[in-house]
């Protein structure tokens, strides 16, 4: 047979390599390569391609996808941790600019709904698969950060995030009422907000950590940058109330305003809701805290691949920023350098 080649195997060096490849070949070197970087990439190609075709062609999974994820999750001679690496599918964000880099011009609600429809379609194929890697790598006893646990925990996570979105959320429901730590109670209670069940442990979750600041801001941010994008804003605007909600504390401010580029979907609303949210913030922290309000505004930095009507309404905003009364030298630049690119 004409063979499949996996190049630049344990090869280090920067360097990228553009090489038309099938789907049956990346489906062949993600199920059965032996470099772990050329099987990992092998998957994310076939992930960003499955995805490409369900935004642009309305398809579906590719078969090949769900059998690679199948062999690779289910060959315990692998480590945990890298069978957890090949089940994470590309960010919102990167399937973006693998759109954009293909001469695509990408739509954040339509990638936003076609990698939830494939991550229940691998849901669906593999329920049985993902039920048995929970209970093979549970990590009972005192928690330990040794790499062999953190792998388990890791795998079993990944798979929990899958079935959440077919089991209505009972199994992460069920592990966060039990959770004996705190990777457990926080996997579990991001999944919940994913699919839209967490107010119960919300609550729950603040009130057991109310008086821990790190631990508050996951609380505050998983809520903006993991919910439904038709939740985020109106989380992100109920947030800001809150009387834990500190703007002027950097990490605070982050972990609710900074967290709404995380959820593409919702930060790109059509209305542009998203952008006048964000640049209203970025106008306020400006005059307490212009390093950081410079450094955040890099969420607009990608605005020349959306649409018109997006870029149109980024535009506005930006000039909005540019125009305002005592602008920091600092948010001005970055904001210039934008409307410039």
């Amino acid at each position: 047979e004409r063979p499949i080649p996996s190049i630049n195997r344990e090869f280090s060096a920067p360097v990228m390599i553009q090489r038309d490849q099938s789907a049956s070949e990346r489906a062949l070197l993600m199920a059965h390569d032996t470099d772990p970087f050329n099987r990992w990439d092998a998957a994310q190609g076939q992930f960003r391609a499955c995805l490409s075709d369900m935004i642009l062609a309305e398809g579906g999974a590719d078969a090949g996808l769900i059998e690679g994820l199948r062999a690779v999750i289910t060959d315990t001679g692998l480590d945990p941790a890298f069978r957890a690496l090949m089940l994470d599918i590309p960010s919102e964000g990167d399937i973006a600019q693998h759109l954009h880099d293909s001469g695509q011009t990408p739509d954040p609600s339509a990638i936003y709904l076609a990698r939830e429809a494939l991550i229940v379609q691998i849901a669906e194929a593999l329920q049985n698969q993902f039920v048995a890697l929970r209970a093979a790598n549970a990590v009972p006893g005192p928690y330990s950060p040794n790499a062999a646990d953190v792998g388990k925990r890791s795998l079993a996570g990944n798979a929990l995030y899958f079935l959440s979105r077919i089991d209505g959320g009972a199994a992460a429901q069920a592990q966060f009422d039990c959770a004996a730590n705190m990777t457990e109670s926080i996997t579990a209670l991001l999944d919940l907000v994913v699919i839209g069940k967490a107010e119960a442990a919300l609550d729950a979750f603040e009130t057991k950590w109310r008086d821990d600041f790190l631990v508050l801001n996951k609380w505050f941010a998983l809520q903006v940058a993991n919910c439904p994008p038709e939740q985020a804003l109106t989380n992100a605007e109920a947030l800001t109330e809150h009387p834990e909600f500190d703007w002027k504390n950097p990490n605070r401010f982050r972990s609710v305003i900074g967290a709404l580029p995380g959820n593409p979907a919702a930060f790109h609303q059509a209305d542009g809701a998203g952008y006048r949210f964000f640049a209203d913030w970025l106008i306020r922290l400006d005059e307490v805290n212009p390093q950081t309000a410079a450094r955040m505004s890099s969420a607009f930095a990608t605005w020349r691949r959306y649409d018109d009507a997006r870029q149109g309404l980024i535009a506005a905003e930006l000039d909005r920023i540019a125009g305002r009364d005592g602008l920091s030298r600092n948010l001005g630049e970055m904001v210039g350098r934008m409307l410039e690119a």
